[in-house]
């Protein structure tokens, strides 16, 4: 699960395989380095001793986030290879991970760590998923786990029965969409609406997101064009 760099000295990437419910696809952690060379690491992968010293190579980790609440599995071990880190959890990640110990839960208003450099909004209106949209102002990067999710016949390690659903059911291959447990969930599309026009008033050129492919292209359309359902556009 070797590191790749998507920004060149700012954000890194590392996809790791994931089984849920008997299919299997992979998901994306996402490396960010701060303005004072810190590093936080975002939706961690399984961090073994060799990923642990890949990352270490590129600076300090200070923060560990679970920024979603289907995206906290590997969280404690990231917190043993760094025990210095500050670790950062979207609310619910508490009920579904009662053993988990953090430093602090994640809203809109960034914590002090890194106010002026990442942006935040806590993704309101779903009865099931909980998620932290965040905005890297350096690189103008979105940063999402759930809220798209873009598989394509691009998108490798993916097993049969994911691919049958998203092609031939929920009509989200090569299509992107909000991963179904939103699209199932949305409990209060005004307040969801809220949430994802803050998100796009930001000045995001590229996405990365937890599954599919990342969006290096016509981020803010694709964005708009994901959301319609709940935006009413």
């Amino acid at each position: 699960m070797p590191l790749a760099c998507f920004v060149a000295d700012q954000i890194w990437v590392c996809a790791y395989p994931v089984r849920l419910a008997g299919t299997r696809f992979e998901a994306r952690m996402t490396v960010i380095r701060l303005a004072s060379g810190d590093l936080v690491i975002h939706s961690p992968c399984d961090i073994t001793r060799a990923v642990s010293e890949e990352i270490s190579v590129l600076g300090r980790v200070a923060h560990i986030i679970a920024p979603g609440n289907f995206h906290h599995m590997y969280v404690a071990t990231a917190q043993v290879a760094f025990p210095c880190a500050k670790t950062w959890i979207c609310p619910g990640v508490e009920r579904r991970h009662s053993g988990l110990k953090y430093d602090g839960v994640l809203g809109d208003v960034p914590p002090v760590d890194w106010a002026g450099e990442i942006d935040q909004v806590l993704v309101q209106g779903s009865r099931i998923m909980r998620e932290v949209a965040m905005f890297h102002r350096g690189s103008h990067t979105l940063i999402l786990v759930d809220l798209i999710e873009n598989f394509t016949d691009a998108t490798s390690n993916i097993g049969g029965a994911l691919k049958f659903w998203f092609k031939y059911v929920l009509r989200m291959w090569n299509n992107p969409r909000p991963a179904p447990e939103y699209r199932m969930g949305w409990s209060d599309r005004q307040a969801a609406a809220k949430s994802l026009r803050r998100i796009l008033a930001w000045d995001f050129h590229r996405i990365v997101l937890a599954h599919g492919e990342l969006i290096e292209h016509r981020a803010r359309e694709t964005a708009t064009s994901a959301w319609t359902g709940i935006l009413g556009r």
